[in-house]
């Protein structure tokens, strides 16, 4: 059968599409494009990232400290290895100068390792060959980051870094006392406090797991599974084709911890099916890029700040889960709204029923592809640490590859009964045992693939899972290392005080216009950095602020993050957009503002959850008032939407989307009366606009 007469089912179910129209955007920097021997020490190195970080999450041999050092001194290693020092240089070799840097990187982290009790003695008082090592590893770390991320993240810190040296000539109002420099490099690296801090600790537990995990799972095909759901659930519906973007980077993101990443994976094939079926490239990359950039806010993962949040706060993961679910919700009732509002605009039909899979066949053949993603929510919400449950998922997902690998190879129904209880019981005997156990029918699962036809391909899978984990880890690494920076200066200073002393000012006529004020903050922000350091620098600086005004702490938090998430979609940096233009053949710049409006949801929840936080179920609030906050947000949206695409049951005129916006709005505004006010208008919207359509 050739690529032409594929029908849309299996070209969307494919791990790689056929004639994918190309896509030369990269997330992170620009990669080299090794080959040959070089190649061939670049995967060894980065396999054996993964073995480190998978030995660290399984038996935790060393301290806190060094488990942070290294994990920084492979990052580093890894970065002067794929990321030339500018683009178009250099993309096929490993020049000795950067050969020389990613040896000094890696060594560098192992200082720790030796002199960990005499780094504790001398805690304050550091010597000549602490300030040495500290200073390079910070200057190593800039440079890295600098290639990966650019020069925005870099710059930021660097801004910070000078206000810790030359801060003590500054107006009084911002000044600190002063800092030698011995006290300041220290802060950088020598303690636990700065490029070693908190989320380079949670950058070495659970995201590099999570990542890995994620990884796996794309590699044993549940990106097929994702896609033939969404497909049959929806395919065939008004705007098919965009619905199936919507579900299919959804479900993506539940083990996705990128935006972007989504947006060059499931928009690969959505994309251009949008366009084929009438959707202009703007809208079809707008979808995509809304879509995909929900994924960071779609649990278990969350874009992996989840773990950064729940470290930060001290409090379960399942809270901060518990206070995403129903934004996260809302966010794609948002996207899938729009899109059908502008299908029946656009008078655009779904698939034929013969291009469409049957989702129940598909979750009948491939269920067991979803068993690792069950367990690993289960034991998040059953009090298992994080690094354990990511542990876990992924010795899972490593067991379902190798085994279904070996279980194909048994003709008889009954043998691979057996062959799955027996493989069922020696994984659960972690609960006795831990995870040696699981760990060992990992090992016997390997060597037995590498004596069956076909297993030496599903061990290269593996192998490739592992860099590929490896090489996605590098970006957020490299961003929780050096927003320590940050988070050091304003440790050390003090000056997060004089921001949040600002907010609590301004907060005292009016929390919303702090809140605009925290949210322009991120935005801003965000058009230079990823939502990772956006989140962790804004957090430090504005939510503490907010939670003095009275608004409850997990939401706090959120409000950053999910200001942090709409930085990417929001002009004239929004990296979502620019990755969906690169596919879609479309101004970036258009993209960027269509998504932005059809995420508008992104804008609104994070205020009506300050306002009334049973939206994101803090607050002991009773199941009453959690029923009344989700059906009066779904009504805002779904006013909304009709407003801004002008479409319900037929074309609005003006006074129609006026009075469907007015009404969004008085939804919106916590205000005595406004509730009313909002449901009466939208009520007279809906009867005047279906008689008047029904009368056509």
């Amino acid at each position: 059968m050739t690529p032409a007469t594929l029908s849309v089912s299996e070209r969307m179910t494919d791990r790689h599409p056929v004639n994918p129209e190309p896509s030369d955007f990269e997330e992170h920097g620009h990669q080299r494009q090794l080959a040959g021997w070089t190649a061939r020490l670049a995967m060894l190195a980065a396999l054996a990232f993964s073995g480190y970080q998978i030995i660290v999450a399984a038996f935790h041999p060393f301290s806190s400290l060094v488990v942070r050092a290294l994990h920084v001194s492979f990052l580093v290693m890894l970065i002067f290895v794929f990321y030339p020092a500018r683009k178009g240089k250099s993309r096929s070799v490993v020049p000795w100068q950067d050969v020389l840097l990613a040896l000094a990187g890696f060594s560098l982290g192992f200082y720790h390792f030796v002199f960990e009790a005499d780094l504790i003695e001398r805690a304050g008082d550091p010597n000549t060959t602490d300030l040495v090592i500290a200073t390079l590893a910070s200057v190593l770390v800039f440079e890295a980051a600098r290639r990966v991320m650019g020069w925005a993240l870099p710059l930021v810190c660097a801004t910070f870094l000078a206000y810790a040296f030359f801060g003590q000539y500054l107006p009084l109002s911002i000044a600190h006392r002063g800092y030698g420099f011995d006290q300041i490099v220290s802060q950088l690296y020598l303690g636990s406090d700065g490029i070693l801090g908190i989320p380079t600790l949670v950058s070495a537990t659970y995201i590099f797991l999570f990542i890995l995990f994620g990884t796996f799972l794309e590699h044993a095909g549940m990106i097929r599974l994702f896609n033939a759901l969404a497909l049959g659930l929806v395919g065939q519906a008004q705007g098919g084709p965009a619905k199936v973007a919507v579900i299919s980077s959804g479900l993506m993101g539940t083990i996705s911890g990128s935006g972007v990443a989504n947006v060059l994976t499931v928009g690969q094939f959505t994309i251009p099916l949008m366009k084929r079926f009438g959707y202009t490239s703007v809208f079809a990359g707008a979808v995509e890029a809304t879509s995909s950039m929900g994924g960071q806010i779609m649990p278990p993962v969350m874009g992996a700040v989840a773990f950064i949040m729940a470290e930060t706060l001290n409090v379960p993961y399942a809270d901060i889960v518990k206070a995403a679910v129903v934004p996260a919700a809302l966010y794609y009732l948002t996207a899938f709204w729009m899109v059908h509002l502008e299908a029946g605009r656009l008078k655009l039909l779904g698939l034929s029923k013969e291009e469409c899979p049957n989702p129940w066949l598909a979750l009948k053949q491939h269920w067991y592809l979803a068993l690792p993603l069950a367990v690993l929510v289960y034991m998040l919400f059953h009090g298992f640490t994080p690094m354990f449950s990511g542990m876990m998922g992924l010795a899972l997902t490593a067991i379902l590859i190798l085994g279904t690998a070996l279980a194909t190879r048994i003709s008889a129904t009954a043998l691979r009964y057996v062959f799955w209880v027996a493989l069922g019981l020696g994984a659960a005997s972690f609960a006795k045992w831990g995870i040696v156990p699981v760990l060992g029918v990992i090992v016997v699962l390997t060597l037995a693939n590498a004596f069956v036809k076909g297993g030496h391909k599903t061990l290269h899978m593996m192998k490739m899972g592992l860099v590929d984990g490896a090489k996605q880890a590098l970006g957020v690494g490299i961003a929780c290392a050096i927003v320590g920076v940050i988070i050091g200066v304003l440790t050390l200073t003090g000056a997060a005080s004089n921001f949040a002393g600002y907010i609590l000012d301004i907060g005292q006529t009016s929390l919303f216009l702090s809140l605009l004020l925290t949210m322009i903050v991120c935005l801003l922000l965000g058009m230079g950095i990823p939502t990772i350091p956006n989140y962790i620098i804004t957090s430090s600086i504005a939510a503490p602020a907010l939670l003095k005004l009275g608004v409850p702490l997990i939401v706090s938090h959120m409000f950053v993050f999910y200001f942090g998430i709409m930085a990417d979609l929001t002009p004239p940096v929004a990296l979502a957009a620019f990755a969906a233009a690169s596919i879609a053949k479309a101004p970036a710049m258009k993209i960027g503002f269509k998504a932005t409006q059809i995420a508008i949801a992104g804008f609104v929840i994070p205020f009506m959850a300050v306002y009334d936080p049973a939206l994101m179920m803090q607050g002991d609030p009773t199941i009453a008032a959690v029923v009344y906050i989700v059906f009066k947000a779904t009504v805002a949206i779904l006013l909304w939407g009709s407003a801004a695409v002008g479409y319900l049951w037929s074309a609005l005129n003006m006074v129609e989307r006026f009075l469907a916006a007015a009404a969004a709005f008085s939804l919106v505004v916590a205000l005595p009366v406004t509730d009313e006010i909002g449901f009466a208008v939208g009520a007279t919207f809906i009867i005047w606009h279906w008689l008047r359509s029904h009368r056509r």
